[in-house]
């Protein structure tokens, strides 16, 4: 079987300049950079190994805007390496090299990104070598280019439909492989606050795409939606999904965790074996994890799933308190319920609010385990990466140490000079060489709600590639 794979890192975390995008020691690879409302991981069984990086090349790629950011799209295979992004005028281009070579070839889209950061781009290049890109989409028409000939960017056609059925306000577009090795892709269909995902398969002999499943996955029966992270392959076999509820598009009403596992995305339930109804609704309370209300700190982005040693299910998580503090939370199943153990005793709210792209003042990494420990890494605004560590048979919480940036430090410096700029990194999403890691690095101002900034702006960024090795 192959595992599930995400092609794209659709959040975006903003922090200060060297935390914002510090892939730590004990991160799973790939990390995710915007906080566009909903996060999209790799196969969370791969674990970041422990040790420095260093620089073997670098590639200046294109000059890309500074006074926004959104995120890019890098896709390695075979011999070839493919990327997506935006360039000064806010045009979609996609680029390809072979490995062994420094030019880049280019090819310029027909769509253009305003100001908003949920616009990512998604790009996949399937098993017969065909190019599909997706992306500059929020509440809109599908964008869909797919190339007429396989490893060729310029035969990428614009085709922006797939089946043409629900295609008409889209968002959060994400490749992904199904149980058998399948080619899949999901968005949301709809709104926040009232939209639900859409999940197509691709024959790659017809290149066509058909519904994977006719109904939505979860479905916020038109008064809420899910915002979800995963489906995610875990390593005992199963797909595993998290979410939370939200109300409107107001990321405060967020509520209610929640979790489904899955052997083949058709059929769900919950981590005790009870079967969910299909679609999935808010009345499923036994895939509930924690209850928590609208307003009570709990947010999209802040969810994340990882493995004990014994392939159980851990979910780290944060809420406020009693005393309306922010908390970093574990949770696992025992003896048939969700316990979730509070691990930190800060003096501090993140008050989040309102809609649009918001500045992420925290973000953290699914938790792992090694040496019989767990551990979570965090990253505050303005604070140096942390993890908390905690026993792994009960979760008691043990303290908190450092987590230094594995990435040189060349990598984590501002160029700029202009007042709150911040480095971005996208990992490559394809199939990298072994021992080698390739990442874009960039440096752009934080998100602004989605709306265009007035007054002065900095000057457009270098995208770079970095080929990274141990």
């Amino acid at each position: 079987m192959m595992g599930i794979k995400r092609i794209l890192y659709s959040t975006l975390l903003f922090a200060a300049a060297i935390s914002a995008t510090a892939q730590t020691a004990s991160s799973f690879e790939g990390a995710v950079l915007l906080a566009t409302g909903k996060a999209a991981h790799l196969n969370q069984s791969k674990v970041v190994e422990q040790g420095k990086l260093k620089i073997k090349r670098v590639v200046d790629i294109a000059k890309v805007p500074a006074d926004f950011p959104v995120n890019f799209a890098l896709y390695t295979k075979g011999n070839y390496q493919y990327l997506a992004y935006y360039d000064t005028t806010h045009q979609m281009v996609v680029a390809s090299r072979k490995l062994n070579q420094k030019k880049w070839s280019y090819e310029s889209l027909d769509t253009k990104v305003p100001w908003d950061s949920h616009n990512y781009i998604s790009l996949l290049v399937d098993e017969a070598g065909y190019i599909h890109v997706v992306g500059n989409m929020h509440s809109s028409p599908l964008v869909y280019f797919k190339s007429a000939k396989p490893w060729d960017i310029s035969s990428i056609q614009a085709l922006h439909k797939m089946t043409g059925k629900e295609e008409d306000v889209t968002t959060y577009p994400e490749f992904m492989y199904g149980p058998k090795g399948e080619t899949l892709f999901h968005y949301r269909y709809g709104r926040s606050g009232n939209g639900y995902e859409v999940f197509n398969e691709l024959n790659v002999s017809s290149q066509t795409w058909s519904r994977l499943i006719d109904k939505p996955l979860i479905d916020g029966e038109g008064e809420r939606n899910a915002y979800m992270q995963g489906p995610i392959l875990g390593p005992d076999g199963y797909f595993h999904l998290l979410w939370v509820w939200r109300e409107t598009p107001d990321c405060s009403s967020n509520h209610t965790l929640s979790y489904a596992r899955s052997k083949d995305l058709l059929h769900w339930e919950s981590v005790n074996g009870e079967k969910a109804g299909f679609p999935i609704t808010l009345k499923d309370s036994c895939l509930v994890v924690d209850n928590t209300p609208e307003k009570g700190g709990l947010i999209n982005i802040g969810i994340k799933l990882g493995f004990d040693s014994s392939n159980r299910v851990m979910i780290g998580y944060h809420k406020y308190d009693d005393k309306g503090n922010t908390q970093l939370y574990l949770s696992r199943n025992k003896g048939g319920k969700w316990n979730s153990v509070k691990q930190t005793n800060w003096d501090y709210r993140w008050d989040f609010k309102g809609g649009g792209t918001i500045v992420n003042e925290l973000l953290i990494d699914a938790p792992i385990v090694k040496d019989g420990k767990v551990t979570m890494g965090y990253h505050r605004l303005n604070l140096k990466d942390a993890q908390i560590i905690a026993s792994e048979s009960a979760f008691a919480p043990l303290g908190e140490e450092s987590i230094p940036s594995i990435y040189p430090k060349e990598m984590e410096t501002l160029d700029s000079t202009f007042p709150g700029m911040l480095v971005y990194k996208i990992k490559d999403s394809g199939a990298s060489k072994k021992n080698i890691q390739y990442v874009l690095r960039w440096e752009a101002l934080s998100p602004n709600r989605d709306q265009k900034r007035t007054g002065k702006l900095p000057q457009p960024s270098v995208l770079r590639l970095y080929e990274l090795t141990k």
